[in-house]
Order: structure tokens, then sequence, then C-alpha cells
């Protein structure tokens, strides 16, 4: 039984009063699907697709849906393959349409890196809503659980990614957040040390992938 997500609204059904143990994954081969969704006692899926998938992905699909479709609910969601700042947007949108009374777990093992790194990254954004992240190595049935991580960033912080590439003057951005020019200073320092932001050629800065996510 396996719906397609269209934009960022999700059925009614999904908002059950009862908590839903729920699986988030990037999808190619079925072994850590199938061994979370059995393991961990998953009652939906979020199998997150490419938007053009080949042949082992959808015969994956397949099987999932064979396997599990009677007693899971399962749905797709389309992420781009190597565009790893969108895949984070979506896993965003999709973990703010998600009720949060449920427990979500998210599985990165299967699929193309850039994918596993934007579901990350987007899991870093929403740290909050996480209840697991976790990986399992090739040819094992072991679920390596990985570090629930954030991007730690102050509400002045934000408001200078927000801003920082649309403001040229130090003395305009500074009004624009509502700090000091010495306040700012410290900020940008910190933006740029932890890789949210970096120098541009031509003057000024720019927002680095990171940066782009962190602020979402």
């Amino acid at each position: 039984m396996t719906n397609d997500i269209q934009g960022n609204t999700l059925e009614d059904s999904e908002q059950n009063e009862h908590m839903a143990r729920v699986l988030v994954t990037t999808t190619y081969s079925s072994d850590s699907i199938i061994l979370a969704i059995t393991r961990l006692s998953i009652e939906r899926v979020y199998m997150l697709i490419d938007k053009k998938p080949d042949e082992t992905q959808k015969e994956t699909i397949d099987s999932i849906n064979k396997t599990f479709g009677s007693i899971v609910e399962i749905k797709e969601k389309k992420i781009e393959l190597y565009d790893f700042v969108d895949v984070a947007k979506t896993t965003i949108n999709l973990l703010d349409d998600i009720s949060q009374k449920d427990e979500i777990y998210v599985n990165i093992t299967p699929g193309k890196k850039t994918q596993a790194l934007g579901v990350l990254y987007g899991c870093y954004a929403r740290p909050k809503y996480i209840k697991k992240i976790f990986y399992v190595p090739e040819g094992t049935k072991d679920i390596i659980t990985l570090p629930i991580l954030h991007f730690d960033i102050s509400d002045t912080q934000k408001e200078v990614l927000d801003n920082i590439e649309k403001i040229d003057t130090p003395a305009a951005l500074a009004d624009e957040v509502e700090t000091s020019k010495a306040m700012l200073y410290r900020n940008i320092k910190d933006l740029s040390d932890r890789g949210f932001i970096e120098c541009k050629n031509e003057g000024g800065y720019k927002l680095t992938d990171a940066g782009k996510i962190a602020r979402l």
C-alpha cells in the first residue's frame, strides 16, 4: 500500500494520536531496511527514492512492499541523486510533517553518499525530532547508532546567515540583525570557523552548503 507524497502535506492517517515507530530510510538495497523494520518494530516507512530510480532500486521497492505492505504503512518520497542540500531540505520538510509524537528512526545505509549526507544534515537541523540515526555495515546485521548532532547556531547567527549574502556593508548587516558591529564580527568569525560561510574572491561572504542547511 505505497503512496507517493505530494508536496509537504501528509495524509490525515499520519496524524494519529498514538505514538508510532517511523522509519525514514535512503533506498537502494533492501537488507538494512528489512532489518530495521523487523528489529525496531516499525509501523510506518518513508522510503527516500531517486527521482529516476534504476532497476535495483525498483526491485527493492517492490520487495519491501510485497514483504511488509500488508502490515506496515509504506510511503515514498522522491529525492535528488547528487544534490545533498536539496536532499537535506526534503528531509527537513518530511520531519516537520511527521507527528512529533512519533518515534523517528533514520537509516542512512543504502543509496548514494550524497543522499546519506543530505539526510544526515537534515536530521542535524531537526535533532529533537529524531530517536535514532543508524548505519548497518555491509554483510552484517549490526545496527550502528550514530550521534545526533545539531548545528547549534544562535538566533542572531541564523539572522546573519539569512542576510549575509543580501546586505553588503557590516554596518547595514549589524542594523538588520540588531547587534553591535563588534558582536557581528564575532558571529561572522564563528560561522566562518565552523564552515557555514566563506569569503568570496571579490570580497564579502557567501554561504557554504552547510550554511544553507543550518539556517533552515
